[in-house]
């Protein structure tokens, strides 16, 4: 009786995609008589890496890695092959665009060990991954094999090894954007990345990179990611914008631009752009969390449901969903939408936004030990503005003065054209009586250098009135009620107002704030205690705690529309 099972069979089934029917039809090939490993270890390892492509392209990791090792582990019991051998089936892997198709005379030993290691980073075990990888000699790495390897030695935080490894990508193909974005934010300059495009034609006569029309807009590219990734967002975003031009609607760059536009503040032009993104692509799921936040701090509660709903619908093992359905969960319930956001992380644990919102929710909890720890995870990855501000609002909430003003200091000397860095020194200067004059010259350069920035014009009237000058603190916020119909605005001239015994007043800046945005629990326990006033009963008679909770709750608006 023929107990004969076709290997070519299974490599047919893998090269149109029927993985299930390969996994099948492999067991039969490695279970029979023709595949014992006595007979031929050649052949048995053969089979066993067909069968672990199929458990590879189903998914199933760990049993593609068992099954890989295996065929390792009899392919070494074969005699070494001549090199001819190894080059030609290398080049074979190479010249193959099917990830599963190995060349029928030999196995590409270094092709099973890179899909070892893509097991390994599917599953998160990087460390693991990165011993797979470094078993394969410089020489026969491909790109891919290339880009893995700095992903990889990022993730573990080696560096150096990372940038060589993104820019032995680029001297072969400037195109690689992953490679351009990782050696950006590694922080290689614009031209130091440029220089390693390819001037000269290679062996396979590409045409050499050039610096015509045609590689400009890379170039400029370049320029912009450099830009963003040392903190100069203005000059990043006016070089996102020259792009946008040059190609219009293109998604990712109206995704960048969102980005960046919601870390410095502008939220009315981040929420459009990132609209933009979902009218042109509804399906997206980058960044989405970024415009859940932004959403929240328009207590826009409506989109907001419909956001968290379209991405539950889209992929619901993304990380930016868990930050969105956190985003969602904190009006409601806290510990609730901090599950949500550690869910996030567990499920990446390089994914920025969930460290923030982390953060900001135990802040919220009043856990300032925990978030402060929360921020500067996100500081690891990627320090941005608001992981500083989280860090400087941590270690004030803990009365480490000299460690907030560090981290302030910090994010001034990483943003030396950020208002907001110049506010957040002010911010700790002002925790303490004696630092109000210092406090007072921050938010006056910060003004100086951004007039329209409303975080340090309202954090400057709170220093006006703490000092007894209501007067100047009226006329600062004034200024801006032309501008701004900003809520926290309004909420902020109603307080003084309110102090200085204009009641009529302080009424009508409440109910701008109500009209402006219904949710704002400064306003409505402002207005509540502006009503007693007004009817001559004493507001602190009933709760002497009512007071403190309304400066509380305007701190927290107020940090609020900061972040």
């Amino acid at each position: 009786m023929d107990h004969y099972v076709p290997k070519d069979q299974v490599t047919t089934l893998l090269d149109h995609g029927l993985f299930t029917s390969a996994q099948l039809l492999g067991g039969f090939l490695v279970s029979s008589s023709t595949g014992n490993s006595e007979a031929s270890p050649q052949l048995k390892a053969e089979s066993l890496v067909l069968l672990g492509d199929s458990f590879f392209k189903e998914k199933e990791y760990r049993r593609a890695i068992h099954t890989y090792k295996q065929a390792l582990l009899h392919l070494k019991t074969i005699l070494k092959p001549t090199t001819t051998t190894s080059r030609s089936s290398l080049s074979a892997s190479n010249r193959s665009s099917s990830p599963s198709s190995f060349n029928n005379s030999a196995i590409n030993e270094n092709e099973v060990k890179f899909r070892i290691a893509s097991s390994y980073c599917a599953l998160n075990e990087n460390r693991a991954a990165l011993i797979e990888m470094e078993g394969i000699p410089s020489k026969a790495k491909t790109l891919q094999m290339s880009l893995m390897m700095g992903k990889l030695y990022r993730y573990t935080r080696h560096t150096r090894a990372a940038a060589a490894c993104y820019k032995e990508c680029l001297r072969q193909c400037p195109y690689i954007i992953e490679a351009i974005i990782a050696l950006a934010e590694l922080g290689l300059s614009a031209k130091d990345i440029i220089s390693l495009f390819p001037q000269t034609p290679s062996r396979s006569a590409r045409a050499p990179f050039d610096h015509l029309e045609s590689s400009r807009w890379l170039q400029r590219y370049v320029e912009a990611q450099c830009c963003i990734a040392s903190n100069d967002y203005k000059g990043g975003l006016e070089l996102f914008s020259e792009l946008l031009q040059r190609f219009p609607n293109n998604i990712h760059i109206l995704l960048e631009m969102a980005k960046v536009e919601a870390i410095i503040g502008k939220i009315d032009e981040a929420i459009m752009n990132f609209e933009k993104v979902r009218s042109i692509d509804p399906y997206v799921v980058a960044y989405m969390d970024e415009y859940a936040l932004l959403l929240k701090t328009k207590s826009d509660q409506l989109k907001l449901n419909k956001l968290v709903h379209d991405l539950l619908n889209i992929d619901p093992t993304r990380p930016e969903v868990f930050v969105a359905l956190s985003v969602l969960w904190e009006r409601k319930d806290d510990r609730g939408a901090l599950s949500y956001a550690e869910k996030s992380i567990r499920i990446d644990e390089r994914h920025v936004p969930g460290y923030i919102v982390k953060g900001n929710l135990l802040l919220s909890m009043n856990r300032p030990d925990a978030a402060a720890i929360a921020f500067r995870g996100a500081q690891d990855l990627r320090a941005d503005l608001r992981s500083y501000q989280g860090l400087v609002r941590s270690y004030l909430a803990l009365s480490k003065i000299k460690e907030a003003l560090h981290a302030a200091r910090e994010a001034m000397k990483a943003m030396p054209q950020s208002a907001k860095a110049l506010k957040l020194v002010g911010d700790v200067h002002a925790s303490s009586t004696t630092g109000r004059e210092k406090a007072k010259k921050f938010y006056e350069s910060a003004l100086r250098l951004e007039p329209g920035y409303l975080g340090a014009a309202l954090a400057l009237a709170e220093l006006h009135v703490m000092e007894g000058r209501n007067g100047d603190a009226v006329s600062l916020l004034e200024r801006y009620l032309k501008d701004w119909a900003d809520d926290s605005l309004h909420v902020k001239l109603a307080q003084v107002f309110a102090a200085t015994n204009m009641l009529q007043d302080a009424l009508l800046h409440y109910q701008a704030a109500l009209r402006i945005n219904p949710q704002n629990e400064a306003a409505k326990k402002g207005l509540e205690r502006l009503e007693k006033q007004m009817k001559g009963v004493d507001p602190d008679a009933p709760e002497e705690d009512e007071e403190n909770d309304v400066e509380d709750v305007d701190g927290d608006v107020e940090e609020t529309e900061l972040l």
